[in-house]
């Protein structure tokens, strides 16, 4: 069962972390394990200071950069763990409304996921993290 470290080039590297695991079962699928994705982009620079609805957005659409990079697509996600900052009301109401558009403006697909209240996250301004389990068919 090999081991493939996922790094798509439009995300920010950085040495000992790979943005995603894939693993080759000899049953003919393959399980894709997701580190935690937040708002950065490839520069590092944080998406959506202070706006947990733009940090949303911008942490699923880079879930699903890493998925396609894998072979998957969100539709293939079968677990997720959503970490929030400061989770209450308003920052649940943002986090969904982001959530549901995060995909050209379509909704994140569903799965067997939990959503995290956290103090804080790696980065003081982050708000918001997912990680994710993808499974394909070869």
């Amino acid at each position: 069962m090999p081991n493939d470290p996922i790094n798509p080039n439009s995300l920010f590297k950085t040495p000992g972390f790979h943005q995603a695991v894939a693993c080759t079962h000899n049953k003919g699928s393959k399980t894709i394990y997701v580190a935690g994705q937040g708002a950065y982009d490839a520069e590092m620079n944080l998406v959506g200071v202070g706006d947990y609805r733009a940090q949303t957005v911008k942490a699923f659409q880079n879930l699903a950069l890493v998925l396609s990079e894998a072979g998957a697509t969100p539709s293939d996600v079968v677990s997720s763990h959503m970490f929030v900052v400061g989770l209450n009301a308003k920052s649940t109401e943002q986090f969904i409304l982001g959530m549901n558009e995060a995909l050209d403006g379509q909704p994140f697909p569903a799965n067997a996921s939990s959503l995290i209240g956290v103090e804080a996250l790696a980065y003081h301004e982050m708000l918001v993290e997912i990680s994710a389990v993808a499974v394909v068919d070869l």
